[in-house]
């Protein structure tokens, strides 16, 4: 019969990777340890913590615990270092393999880019024959219609052909489909919420967006990976600029990320040449001066920066490591800056993959039941959890809509998305009701 052994409360957990220490200090269990010391605070330090107020001290004293652990991030625990020799010898050879096996995944995403490469070039007779019936230069012949009412019938049973004109319509002689690209870049969610009325009086001007991978000889830009998003306008009849095209280029990082996709190292837009006083990412006011010692007064002109679509083409640059380390910025500047970026590289990243190549569906709104979109009045915050007799309320099998919380009601019908160049798009009318 085993003895019943004590088991004193002093005794220490079992050593985890969290809790070994780099070097085992010699604790015995009749050593008596010493409090910890706690500077003496003088009058001054204890009128100022006075002062603060509890609120004040609790979050000083967060903010500096936050700060203590903010500098442990990313520091070892020592569990690796105080591993058996043969065993840290094992964990650099799994090194080793994890850096085979990133060359493969640089070697994936390139021959992906190249992939992509080779069907945008089968793609790009489509692209040209869109421009083509978007301007007016070509009509759609009839086996294109056929095809395009019957994908309009497949997701719509209710779908009737165009085979006359509606009873309050006039038969006009319009060529191509006028704003085309202005209303299908107004109705992506995003874009919407930069383009301001302004804006939309310019892009009823654009005639054709399209994309170019960047060489891989020759050029600015030659090997490295990356793209085009080149906008085409009609300058003979804009008023605003001069430039038949603008382009933005986005450059990928040579090394695909930690995650495993390319990560973006900059963007680069070109200069727009504004006509005299069209310039719409800048806003002016005239001021009325007076002269201290003649007591005349003058009017000057100032302008300022202005939010805009266009501002798209001078794309944010992240500072140097010089400027970084120097502190000269401060941490919010910084997230600010971050934050463009991260929005302008998206919008990059959404004309390449959905606008260009869905641009018929971000016309007519179609794009939009696809498109994840919170509407402002109804944030997830503003909903709780029901109790099982609150959840009663809802009748379960009602068929009207009325019955139905918002959320749960079914896509918005589609349609062309009725969108003049005077007028922006509101999100509002985009969103699944």
């Amino acid at each position: 019969m085993s003895s019943n052994v004590p088991i004193s409360s002093s005794s220490f957990p079992a050593p985890t990777p969290q809790n070994t220490p780099l070097s085992h200090a010699p604790i015995s269990s009749g050593m008596a340890m010493s409090r910890p010391t706690v500077p003496d605070i003088d009058e001054e330090g204890a009128e100022e913590l006075q002062s603060m107020g509890t609120t004040g001290v609790q979050g000083a004293m967060l903010g500096m615990v936050q700060g203590k652990l903010a500098g442990l991030v990313g520091q070892s625990s020592g569990y690796v270092e105080g591993l058996p020799v043969q065993v840290r010898r094992q964990v650099e050879g799994l090194k080793g393999l994890q850096v085979k096996q990133t060359e493969l995944q640089n070697q994936y995403k390139r021959e992906c880019l190249e992939l992509e490469r080779k069907y945008l070039s089968l793609q790009k007779p489509l692209y040209a024959r869109r421009h083509a019936i978007i301007s007016g230069s070509a009509e759609a012949t009839q086996d294109e219609i056929a095809a395009g009412e019957a994908a309009s019938l497949k997701e719509d049973e209710e779908y009737e052909p165009i085979t006359k004109l509606r009873e309050d319509e006039e038969e006009e002689d319009v060529k191509g489909i006028p704003t085309f690209w202005s209303t299908a870049l107004r109705n992506h969610p995003g874009l919407a919420e930069l383009i301001t009325e302004r804006d939309a009086e310019a892009l009823a001007y654009l005639k054709d967006v399209t994309l170019e991978y960047l060489d891989k000889e020759g050029g600015p830009y030659a090997g490295q990976p990356g793209f085009t998003i080149t906008f085409h306008w009609d300058a003979a009849a804009n008023p605003f600029f001069t430039n038949e095209t603008l382009t933005k280029t986005y450059i990928y990082n040579e090394e695909v990320g930690y995650a495993g996709d390319f990560t973006y190292d900059r963007a680069v837009g070109s200069p727009i040449a504004w006509k005299e006083e069209q310039d719409l990412t800048r806003e002016w006011e005239i001021k009325k001066q007076r002269n201290k010692n003649t007591n005349r007064t003058r009017l000057i002109r100032k302008s300022h920066p202005t939010p805009s679509f266009f501002n798209f083409f001078s794309p944010p640059v992240m500072p140097d490591e010089e400027a970084l380390e120097s502190g000269e910025l401060e941490p919010e500047d910084i997230e600010e800056i971050e934050e463009k970026l991260e929005i302008d590289y998206q919008v990059g990243e959404d004309l390449k993959e959905k606008i260009i190549p869905r641009a018929i569906d971000y016309f007519t709104g179609k794009a939009l039941e696809y498109e994840l979109i919170d509407s402002d009045d109804e944030d997830d915050d503003e909903f709780e959890d029901l109790d099982e007799d609150e959840e009663g309320e809802f009748d379960e099998d009602s068929d009207s809509d009325e019955d139905v919380p918002t959320r749960r009601k079914g896509p918005p019908k589609r349609g062309a998305a009725a969108a003049g160049s005077g007028s922006n798009v509101d999100p509002q009318e985009c969103k699944q009701q």
